[in-house]
């Protein structure tokens, strides 16, 4: 977790509002949700550009762990009720909280096979790779966002999903004219993210900062100090 009032404080001391403009809670609360998402989106990315790369024996060193560290805290393990729809089973991503993507579904101790959605319509018609009880395959419709199984009917599902991150939100109360802080609101939500993105997260919330302001040298520093900080990440 990475405390909300901190970043806003360091972006309003960055962006230097007595030269560039000041950026309201409102403006603030819609900038840092992007950037968290950004910043949690790229996990993803990343992971699968060093999973293609040699490994690092040193302890507390290798990206990959580290990585998969993180997004190991947005794993989630539940039950999804499944519905029979034209001789299958399918079952509504919606219904699950803050669904992002799929990490694995089984019946029991059986695992399904995940495949693609043209791999999913042709296979039923294949002697060899059509589905069976003892090999269900299914597929996640990302325009529906809905999980659909052939092979075996069944009214549960056991599935591993990622969430995405909780909306962070800065709560406040106006004294004279000021937003000051309110550390107590009920929907105070702190960054879900990682202590080591804080300044990945920061340069983020800047660079869409310096657009509002319209301050291209706003913009421009924090785009810099955010890539600068990726390679460093990759080295």
């Amino acid at each position: 977790m990475i405390d909300v009032d901190r970043i806003y404080q360091r972006v309003l001391l960055l962006a230097n509002k007595e030269q560039r403009g000041y950026i309201t809670p409102q403006e603030f609360n819609l900038f840092d949700n992007q950037a968290q998402m950004d910043v949690f989106e790229q996990y993803f990315y990343d992971l699968n550009q060093f999973r293609m790369s040699p490994g690092n024996d040193t302890m507390h060193a290798d990206v990959v762990d580290i990585l998969e560290e993180k997004i190991s805290a947005f794993e989630v393990t539940t039950d999804l009720t499944m519905t029979q729809q034209q001789g299958m089973s399918q079952g509504n991503l919606n219904t699950l909280p803050r669904f992002y993507r799929l990490s694995s579904a089984r019946i029991r101790n059986l695992i399904l096979e995940s495949v693609s959605r043209k791999d999913f319509r042709q296979f039923p018609n294949s002697p060899l790779a059509a589905p069976t009880q003892e090999r269900p395959i299914y597929m996640v419709d990302t325009i529906n966002n809905t999980l659909q199984v052939a092979g075996r009917r069944f009214g549960r599902l056991e599935i591993d999903y990622i969430q995405s991150p909780r909306l962070a939100n800065w709560t406040y109360i106006v004294v004279g004219g000021k937003a000051l802080f309110n550390g107590t609101a009920n929907d105070r939500q702190d960054f879900d993210l990682h202590p080591s993105d804080e300044p990945e997260l920061v340069m983020k919330i800047l660079t869409l900062a310096g657009f509002t302001l319209k301050d291209s040298n706003l913009y421009q520093q924090a785009v810099t100090e955010d890539n600068k900080n990726i390679q460093q990440e990759k080295q």
